[in-house]
């Protein structure tokens, strides 16, 4: 039984009580919050491994809670929208969103989609694998402690989500590779490539840059190879 816990945020009472039983019938521990108010309260309590995130919400709306979240938490957030345009996924990982889900969505694309997040979380935080002790990797004023997920520059540390470090790591591993956007997808989010997994991949990648670049307009660590890629030199 997975013991994980899952935040389930939405407006609706009776989306999130049929969320909470699909998620439990898997084994998941699963609390509700109904607005992102609340959930920012609960997330002050306590950790979530998962957060399943509503968008059209009163108050304040999905994307403003993600941003909110990602201030202190770097757990998982799938988007649950019954918008679909590629500006509002966009919009979504452009707010720190891992995934994003449209309604109305079936059983199987939900369990899916919760276990790939969740499975990437605990490796990413040394959850489910046990990492051999290995020498941190340095490259352009950044270090990387693979042991701890730690990532520095210039002795700065860098907060860095699950997606981003992975992103980061794969391509600093295989300096001079051209990495295509379909490559990245399928090497990080291990799930075939689709019809606007492109936006998905640029998204996250500019704000990795954001974060490691010191000027994301003309990058140094993570090149552009235009019309084919992403390489690090």
């Amino acid at each position: 039984m997975d013991t994980s816990k899952i935040l389930i945020v939405d407006d609706n009472p009776e989306i999130r009580e049929i969320i909470e039983i699909l998620l439990k019938g898997e084994g998941f521990e699963t609390f509700q919050a109904k607005d992102g108010l609340t959930a920012l309260n609960q997330l002050k309590k306590q950790d979530f491994d998962l957060i399943i995130l509503d968008i059209m919400m009163p108050g304040m709306n999905g994307y403003q809670t993600c941003i909110e979240i990602r201030k202190n938490s770097n757990a998982p957030i799938l988007f649950l929208s019954a918008r679909t345009k590629d500006s509002d996924k966009t919009l979504g990982f452009s707010s720190g969103g891992d995934d994003y889900l449209a309604k109305p969505f079936s059983y199987n694309e939900l369990i899916n989609r919760t276990k790939a997040l969740l499975r990437r979380y605990h490796v990413y935080k040394g959850k489910t694998e046990i990492l051999e002790p290995s020498k941190a990797i340095s490259y352009h004023g950044l270090t990387i402690d693979e042991q701890t997920e730690q990532v520095t520059k210039d002795g700065v540390t860098i907060d860095l989500t699950n997606t981003e470090y992975r992103m980061l790591v794969l391509l600093i591993k295989h300096c001079g590779q051209v990495f295509s956007a379909e490559h990245l997808y399928e090497s990080i989010w291990e799930e075939p490539y689709y019809y606007g997994a492109n936006n998905t991949v640029m998204v996250h990648m500019r704000n990795l840059r954001r974060k490691i670049e010191e000027n994301p307009n003309q990058p140094e660590i993570i090149k552009t190879v235009w019309g084919k890629g992403y390489r690090c030199d």
